[in-house]
């Protein structure tokens, strides 16, 4: 068990101590130093990219809660694919999404005159145009297809080479966007395979989308977007505590400073395998040990870098997933709040909430569903995210306490 103290008696030069920056990043879509329990799905990426046209991991639906990872993951891959010497185009699912990919893509000299992704509406001012179709302005008038937009910059990589795609918060993106980015991928395979050229050296295209888990039944149960059913799915989750402790270790020794294993222990414990609190908890007991003047972080530092870190977590992961959930979502875990740390009893929450037991199973299929509680046995469940339920008891259910 770790001891804590008030650490007083290990006080340095102040000026002598502060050798770095701090190297823990807990800022959203930043690459941590140390990129911990995602190497499976990195390799995934990038044997797809490796293993020629067809490969599964050219095609890859990742999904988390926030702070699980997700625009790092995009970045990391983007990092990856950049160095192997293919083109990336990193989007964010909002309006005009396609119109935005079909600009990037254009040749050089090509001036986008109008666009219209969907039947359903277009973009005021720009004159309509069909399914995925843009028309530019160069020196004579050009009709371009995302379709064909991507084929013509295909045909300026290497054999071999391709275009990836990051598409980021791609819960929010138009089911005509996704038709429209359905349409052009499925054609663009077709057209590579007709040019008869081993797989080995056709020009590819690889798409990675990641978003909420709602995702999975918003978009896959769109019939048009079946080869969203056909990527492959990466939950984002936990990272080991093992993991964690020998992170918070490497990071500290490569950046001027120690922790004790039993202490790094500690921090992984606290962090509670949420890679954002991960980043949160590191950051604020390097900050600690920092004013101190201390080359060595110890139990004061973590106890106070939680502090700080819980402040943080519930600001930006806790307080947006509460009230992104719906009404009856919320009655239930704050019905599951009441029990503290243990699991609860799907029959006690629908004795305190004055619900029936099928309303009862009905809102726990769904938050398990989107990763916000998860099973503890028979009958029961718990929270998925770590401080969920403190930030409940504290900020909503009883926040004068």
């Amino acid at each position: 068990m770790v001891q804590f103290s008030n650490c007083s008696s290990r006080k340095e030069n102040r000026s002598e101590a502060r050798l770095t920056q701090n190297p823990f990043k807990p800022t959203a879509g930043k690459i941590p130093p140390l990129l911990i329990g995602r190497q499976p799905i990195i390799d995934d990426f990038a044997e797809g990219l490796e293993n020629g046209a067809g490969a599964p991991g050219r095609l890859m639906l990742i999904t988390g809660q926030r702070g699980y990872g997700k625009t790092v993951m995009l970045s990391e891959f983007a990092r990856l694919a950049t160095a192997q010497g293919w083109t990336v185009v990193s989007e964010t699912a909002s309006f005009g999404l396609c119109d935005r990919i079909v600009a990037a893509l254009a040749p050089q000299g090509l001036k986008l005159k109008s666009a219209n992704i969907g039947p359903s509406f277009s973009i005021p001012g720009i004159a309509s145009a069909s399914l995925g179709a843009a028309s530019f302005a160069p020196s004579e008038q050009c009709a371009l297809t995302l379709r064909e937009a991507i084929n013509q910059r295909l045909k300026k990589e290497a054999p071999g080479k391709g275009i990836v795609f990051t598409i980021d918060e791609a819960q929010a993106a138009s089911p005509d966007d996704m038709v429209a980015l359905a349409t052009a991928l499925q054609h663009v395979i077709r057209d590579q395979d007709l040019t008869n050229t081993p797989d080995s050296e056709k020009k590819g295209i690889a798409f990675v989308f990641a978003g909420l888990p709602s995702i999975v039944d918003d978009l896959t149960g769109n019939d048009v977007l079946t080869f969203l059913r056909r990527s492959q799915r990466r939950i984002l989750k936990e990272i080991p505590l093992l993991e964690v402790r020998d992170a918070y270790a490497s990071v500290a020794s490569k950046s001027g400073k120690e922790i004790p294993e039993e202490i790094a222990l500690d921090a992984a414990r606290k962090a509670g395998g949420h890679p954002y609190m991960i980043q949160l908890v590191g950051y604020y007991m390097w900050r600690a040990a920092e004013r101190r003047g201390s080359r060595i972080i110890e139990s004061c530092d973590v106890s106070t870098g939680e502090s700080d870190a819980l402040l943080a977590f519930y600001e930006a992961i806790c307080a947006p997933l509460y009230y992104g959930l719906r009404s009856p979502q919320r009655f239930f875990i704050e019905a599951m709040a009441k029990d503290g740390d243990a699991p609860s009893k799907v029959s006690d929450i629908a004795e305190r909430t004055g619900r029936t037991t099928s309303w009862a199973a009905k809102y726990r299929a769904s938050l398990i569903r989107e990763h916000v509680i998860e099973s503890a046995g028979y009958g029961l469940v718990r929270f998925s995210t770590p401080h969920l339920g403190d930030y409940l008891r504290s900020e909503i259910l009883w926040p004068e306490e």
